[in-house]
């Protein structure tokens, strides 16, 4: 036969309520708890105060703090190569950009335009996290000002930042996303470690995986795979 769910009950997840626990006079009355609260509180007023007097006292944020999404410049070129997954991954569809080709430039694709809206960016790291260029971080500027919605676009002009000034997130980035560094793959220290180019040498888009291991061999740099 089923259940009767019309039946209120004094308690659904005690099936004895004569079992349940009774509350004494004190408990009932709540005045303990609160005197409790208020110790705690009183207790905290006393602890050392990190409140900083912005603007004059800036907030100085660690390599793993989400800032504002940056272009990465390296050696006066960007690293994008507009590829469009930031784009895509964005879930408030704040980036746009237009890809163009350059036949003097070795990496042959760039973004003709660049563009963020800052106004719709939730700093989720989305971008930083799908690039395979490290083209694009999050930086620690987090003091945006803008009157207008237009100056809350940022283009390219806005965007670029050298690498060495976004040293501390591309070293935390490296960390992070890669926590075999240097256990399978022998990459060089400056390589762009997410991909299968090598950027300091040539730009090698056409190389496969296998290629590249192929290629490896035969400069006597084979990687090794570590077991456990």
């Amino acid at each position: 036969m089923s259940e009767n769910l019309e039946i209120p009950r004094t308690n659904a997840k005690v099936s004895d309520p004569a079992r349940e626990r009774t509350l004494n006079f004190l408990e009932r009355i709540y005045f303990p708890e609160i005197f409790r609260g208020m110790w705690y509180t009183l207790k905290q007023m006393f602890q050392p105060k990190f409140t900083m007097k912005y603007p004059e006292e800036r907030f100085d944020p660690p390599s793993i703090f989400r800032g504002r999404p940056v272009l990465v410049e390296d050696e006066g070129q960007e690293r994008c190569v507009a590829c469009g997954l930031c784009a895509r991954a964005c879930p408030p569809l704040a980036i746009s950009m237009q890809a163009s080709e350059n036949s003097d430039d070795p990496k042959e694709r760039y973004p003709d335009f660049f563009e963020i809206n800052m106004l719709r960016c939730i700093y989720c790291g989305y971008c930083e996290e799908v690039c395979p260029e490290e083209a694009i971080v999050m930086s620690k500027d987090y003091d945006l000002v803008f009157e207008t919605r237009e100056e809350a676009v940022y283009d390219k002009s806005k965007l670029l930042v050298s690498k060495e000034e976004l040293r501390d997130r591309l070293e935390y980035l490296r960390e992070y996303k890669n926590r075999q560094f240097g256990q399978f793959w022998n990459f060089d220290e400056d390589n762009n470690i997410h991909s299968v180019r090598n950027r300091d040498k040539r730009w090698e888009t056409s190389l496969s995986l296998v290629e590249m291991i192929e290629e490896q061999r035969k400069q006597g740099k084979q990687p090794e795979l570590k077991r456990d």
